[in-house]
């Protein structure tokens, strides 16, 4: 079933990145008139959004630009019904060695939106969280009351900009959504995330896979299925000044899904802990599970696609884009 997004004019930030192009691509596709921020670069370089149809691509207005320019921000903002605020620095590692691009991206960035919202007075806006804000859970399934953790300098510049877009909701009144996806997978991931360094591992030539960790637990949900929770989360009047959490509410460890996906290519290769690869002790969050009630009750969302689903896809996308896909590039 469509959402109804017929004639609303939406402004998508970070919408070259994963989970963005999939949900430009899915207002596309449910009626809106759509503004895609990519950020700035000298080769007019789109990134994720090339891979969306030529004929829905062709009716998104692209500009290039940085949240962190808050006279842009509110320039772009102007004349929107909904602003979809997906831009982040997000990866955990890089975060530990320049966490100043993370306060000034995250924290700062997140700030410029929530302002540029508040004086153009924007119907709606959904700031993206991340499951990693609950650190190494309390309690499984972890709920939206569960304590916030900062266990890396990404996860801290998070908290920080939930909190303020919480603070503009009890403030000002903005009609503000902390729209908070568990670890979200699927085609067009970047070797960023263990799923596509799995899959290029096992497509490879070689005898052997290098990971991280193969304990932490993860609450895997497909990326059309977040795509779909942001769609519904844009449109909720119920969401105002709400944290909603976004996952399947079943976890799986690591090595179990390097265990599924070998299965699914018809691979037994052995896999090597690379010492590298691990997180710092004490950064490592070790089972994320999600309480979905809150998103059905309010969003009356709830995943579609199974993990084996999901996980065919993917490797589908990688084996027909493999010149992009590298393994030996990346530590994770």
């Amino acid at each position: 079933m469509k959402t109804n997004y017929i004639g609303k004019r939406v402004f998508v930030t970070g919408a070259a990145g994963f989970i963005g192009s999939h949900v430009v691509e899915e207002l596309v596709n449910n009626g809106a008139i759509v503004t895609a921020l990519v950020h700035y670069n000298s080769n007019s370089n789109i990134a994720n959004l090339k891979y969306i149809n030529s004929e829905i691509l062709s009716k998104v207005t692209i500009v290039f630009g940085d949240i962190t320019d808050a006279f842009q921000m509110e320039y772009l903002t102007r004349d929107k019904d909904i602003v979809l605020h997906l831009a982040a620095l997000i990866g955990i590692p890089y975060s530990y060695v320049a966490p100043a691009a993370y306060v000034a991206t995250n924290i700062n960035g997140t700030l410029n939106l929530l302002e540029a919202c508040r004086k153009n007075n924007v119907s709606k806006l959904v700031v993206t969280s991340t499951s990693e804000t609950y650190g190494t859970a309390l309690y499984a399934p972890i709920d939206e009351k569960h304590p916030l953790q900062g266990q890396s300098p990404y996860s801290a510049t998070k908290i920080g900009a939930d909190k303020l877009a919480e603070s503009y909701w009890l403030s000002f009144g903005l009609p503000v959504c902390i729209f908070r996806p568990f670890n979200t997978f699927g085609p067009r991931q970047s070797m960023r995330a263990v799923i596509p360094t799995i899959i290029t591992q096992v497509l490879q030539e070689g005898n052997e896979i290098k990971l991280g960790s193969l304990s932490p637990v993860r609450d895997m949900v497909f990326v059309k299925d977040t795509a779909n929770g942001f769609l519904k989360a844009g449109l909720s009047t119920h969401s105002n000044g709400e944290v909603i959490s976004v996952g399947t509410g079943t976890g799986v460890t690591i090595g179990e899904i390097v265990n599924l996906i070998q299965e699914i290519v018809g691979t037994n290769k052995t896999v090597i802990v690379d010492s590298e690869r691990v997180r710092p002790e004490k950064s490592e969050v070790f089972k994320l599970i999600c309480d979905n009630r809150k998103a059905k009750e309010i969003l009356n969302w709830e995943p579609k696609v199974t993990l084996t689903e999901g996980l065919i896809q993917s490797i589908d996308f990688i084996q027909k884009n493999s010149s992009s896909f590298n393994s030996d590039k990346y530590v994770i």
